[in-house]
């Protein structure tokens, strides 16, 4: 679950393509290069794109208890 929902900067909705993203690019094996995945999320401009390269994950810290 990616907490900041909207990009900060053009407010674009981009939390619903976090898991793929996760899933594809960010995997310890590198499947798939981050570029490409961006592209084909239709992830364009440059203030989404730093949101996601720069994202950490911190709902497990911030809630341990499930």
């Amino acid at each position: 679950m990616m907490v900041p929902v909207r990009c900060f900067s053009c407010g674009k909705v981009i939390g619903e393509h976090w898991e793929e993203f996760k899933a594809r690019a960010a995997s310890k094996e590198g499947d798939e290069d981050p570029e490409e995945v961006l592209d084909d999320l239709g992830l364009d401009r440059y203030c989404c794109r730093r949101m996601f390269v720069s994202h950490q994950d911190l709902v497990d810290v911030v809630s341990p208890y499930q």
